[in-house]
């Protein structure tokens, strides 16, 4: 007998903006884009596998939803049914924006749902070893603003951070993908000791600009050297936007590897916006722009430190009923 009933609601997990500048593979923060994964039949045959029925937008090949749950299967040696499940997503693909980690995060939350609660270092580590960057996993499971920090032979950890409620994502997606792998091959294989220090001081700036409110300071903190210089050639219109002077917008950066860009904006987001949108439309460059909030945990430090998965079902993942 089917054991859907029992499961319903949607696996709701947020698409992310990483590096933030010069945060090259450090931080990243949950954005109000969604993957959605409904469960749509369970079988109790001890089938340990995940089947993705429907896909809205197709996916090329094996699902990363799917790959997910049969890697976490794995991993724990838990006995876990056949799962059917039913997936659309409003992460546009190849954006820099974290649909792969969102996906891949989805395959982990269904595989608790029909097994049990898994630790934070376990999902945090699985889900950067599938996708390969815990800048965009660390946001999909825990929401808001994360810092992380990899470990050699270990799983990484992810640090977080409050982002005022004040401050949107404006992201603006040319209508042209770009693969991560040929984004990271446009990088340098070495850089000087000043362009790591530029960019470490800035890093440390963005953070404490946040958690302050000095958001003055934000337009130097978002600056880098690491990554964004070799990828402007790849990245229609990124040098442009980075060279934005406007007095509502507080920074500019590329979003992950792109080709999406991101603009952060405390005040009169329709009109950044829409001149965001204008400049597009005048160099001919087709693109969609969004103004997104950010993706907040619910949980808090206000009743002290909550460790394990069922905090971050509770606090990171929406459950939709």
């Amino acid at each position: 007998m089917s054991q859907a009933t029992a499961l319903t609601g949607d696996v709701v997990v947020p698409g992310s903006v990483a590096n933030l500048g010069g945060g090259f593979d450090t931080l990243g923060v949950a954005v109000q884009l969604y993957l959605r994964a409904r469960v749509v039949d369970v079988r109790d045959d001890g089938g340990s596998r995940l089947r993705v029925v429907s896909s809205a937008p197709a996916v090329r090949g094996r699902n990363a939803v799917e790959r997910a749950f049969d890697h976490a299967a794995q991993r724990t040696g838990f006995r876990a049914p056949t799962v059917m499940v039913e997936v659309s997503s409003d992460i546009p693909m190849a954006a820099g924006l974290g649909s792969s980690a969102a996906a891949t995060v989805a395959g982990l939350r269904i595989f608790e749902r029909v097994t049990e609660p898994l630790d934070d270092a376990v999902l945090l580590g699985t889900a950067t070893r599938l996708e390969g960057h815990a800048d965009n996993a660390a946001p999909a499971l825990f929401g808001g603003l994360n810092s992380v920090v990899q470990i050699e032979d270990a799983d990484p950890i992810a640090l977080r951070w409050s982002w005022p409620e004040d401050v949107d994502v404006i992201v603006a997606t040319p209508a042209v993908g770009l693969a991560t792998a040929k984004a990271r091959a446009a990088l340098p294989d070495q850089v000087t000791r000043a362009e790591a220090i530029f960019n470490m001081q800035r890093v440390l700036a963005f953070v404490h600009a946040l958690q302050e409110r000095h958001y003055d300071r934000l337009r130097e903190a978002v600056k880098d050297r690491l990554h964004q210089p070799a990828r402007a050639p790849l990245v229609p219109l990124l040098r442009e936007v980075l060279a934005i002077e406007d007095p509502d917008v507080l920074g500019a950066f590329l979003s992950g590897a792109g080709p999406s860009v991101a603009l952060l904006v405390q005040n009169d987001s329709a009109r950044v916006e829409q001149m965001l949108t204008s400049m597009y439309g005048r160099a001919g460059v087709e693109a969609t722009v969004r103004t997104l909030k950010v993706h907040q945990a619910a949980a808090n430090n206000a009743q002290g430190p909550m460790l394990g998965a069922q905090r971050m079902a509770r606090d990171v993942l929406s459950i939709e009923h």
